[in-house]
């Protein structure tokens, strides 16, 4: 009697389990069923009217406009240093000097040398007189016949050849001169001075230490000498990008070790020849230097010294109001090169291209030509040839997909610049559309014409904004 039971219970508990199982695989079923009814969930956004600038962004370093590197023309020993680096110069002022007794010796000898090249100019001087005066004598003994031609002419190949000694011996003294400048001229670049006003932005040197001049080499450099009251930015502009910049394009900068705060610049040189990275690599990357102007005030302290201080940065010349920045320093500009105003745009990420051989005839895909007939239709069909599908060339346009009635209508566009997060349409839209934007992979591939679609968030067959 207890086993009857047992297998009774059993039974109900199998036929339960299968009616909550039935349940359970309705529901779902109901549920799959409405939400592949419902079609595609999309993001959609308005084509607004908007003025859209275009920027082009880059990144570089803080450099001065104008910046000299210190080498010596000389070799030798540092023996005096009187500069830091950060200290303000003017110019003329000494920077350094190297030990001059070499170059005082080879002044010494060259000295020497000209005294004994005028010396000897002296003798051949002294030689053209008597050969001279020679001559003069046998001319006259030769016109009253008492010598004979031969000793004439002797006579005067000796004071022919006084006279060329002569003019050696003046050569040789005006080489002897040359070398005099030209050490004295080595001696007196022993003591290197400022060329302009400015900064010693960079010490590279102790005192003591030797270079090497540059007339054997490259040369040491000693320091650099910068304008630090007007700094700029030198960036790299990418190839794509550089053509849209011009001189005097207005931009945004930020510096890193500034980063509450934004800076007006100018662009002031764009090169011509590019900086190429990776050369012949797969990484290789070509780039064009762009210097931007920074134009709000800074380094109040090499403003002061140059002279082109303000009354209020006379007041106050450490203020944090006037920001400090030094060469390398870090970057990024935002380089505004074109603006439009008034014109239909939407976000960037609702334009992709379709391959409108892949799409038919379509009449969704013209955009505008709702009016179209079928007998247009077919007609356009008629006169397509068929090709192979494998010999056909793409048809590359780029569209956005509307969204119409819960459906995606497709419209091919001509768009012009854009900016971070929006693009203009110059065609194919009048602004007031909703235009879908994501997800991404339904944008770039999933989204065909006449496809059912639903906004995020709102019930099917509800107006924009109306959220289930």
């Amino acid at each position: 009697m207890a086993k009857k039971k047992n297998t009774t219970r059993r039974l109900l508990f199998i036929l339960l389990g299968a009616v909550v199982v039935m349940v359970i695989l309705g529901l779902v079923a109901a549920n799959f069923l409405r939400g592949g009814n419902e079609g595609e969930t999309v993001e959609t956004a308005k084509a607004e009217i908007r003025t859209i600038t275009q920027v082009v962004t880059s990144s570089g370093r803080v450099q001065s406009e104008v910046e000299i590197v210190i080498s010596p023309d000389v070799s030798g020993e540092i023996i005096r240093l009187p500069v830091i680096e950060g200290q303000q110069v003017r110019q003329g002022e000494l920077l350094a000097r190297i030990k001059p007794d070499f170059y005082s010796a080879q002044v010494e000898q060259a000295e020497a040398g000209v005294s004994q090249s005028r010396a000897l100019e002296a003798q051949r001087r002294a030689d053209l007189l008597n050969s001279e005066q020679e001559l003069n004598r046998q001319k006259s003994l030769f016109d009253r016949q008492v010598v004979a031609e031969s000793a004439y002419q002797q006579a005067l190949t000796q004071y022919e050849i006084a006279k060329a000694a002569l003019e050696a011996a003046q050569f040789s003294v005006e080489s002897a001169e040359a070398r005099l400048r030209e050490v004295k001229e080595q001696l007196s670049k022993t003591a290197l001075y400022a060329p302009m006003d400015g900064t010693v932005s960079q010490l590279n040197i102790e005192l003591g230490e030797r270079v090497v001049g540059t007339t054997q080499m490259a040369g040491t450099a000693m320091m650099t000498i910068a304008r630090l009251d007007q700094m700029e930015l030198d960036v790299d502009v990418n190839e794509n990008d550089v053509v849209n910049v011009a001189l005097g394009d207005t931009a945004s900068i930020e510096i890193d070790a500034y980063p509450e705060r934004t800076f007006r610049g100018i662009v002031t040189e764009i090169a011509n020849s590019a900086r190429v990275v990776g050369a012949g690599t797969q990484e290789q990357v070509t780039n064009f230097p762009v210097k931007i102007r920074i134009l709000d005030p800074h380094n109040p302290e090499a403003r002061l010294a140059a002279g082109k201080t303000t009354a209020l940065e006379e007041e106050s010349p450490t203020s944090e109001d006037y920001p400090s920045f030094r060469p390398g320093m870090s970057g990024t500009v935002d380089i505004f090169t074109m603006t439009v105003a008034e014109v239909v745009a939407i976000p960037i990420q609702a334009v992709t291209v379709r391959d409108f051989n892949n799409l038919g005839n379509d009449r969704n895909r013209r955009g505008n030509d709702a009016d179209t007939t079928e007998a247009e239709t077919e007609s356009d069909e008629e006169e397509t040839p068929m090709v192979p599908e494998s010999l056909r060339e793409e048809d590359l346009r780029k569209v956005v997909f509307l969204m119409e009635e819960d459906k995606a209508r497709i419209i091919e566009v001509e768009t012009g610049i854009a900016d971070d997060r929006f693009i203009e349409v110059k065609s194919g839209l009048e602004g007031g559309e909703r235009v879908i934007t994501g997800p991404y992979r339904a944008v770039s591939r999933t989204l065909q014409p006449d496809m059912d679609v639903q906004e995020r968030g709102r019930r099917r067959g509800g107006p924009p904004g109306d959220e289930s």
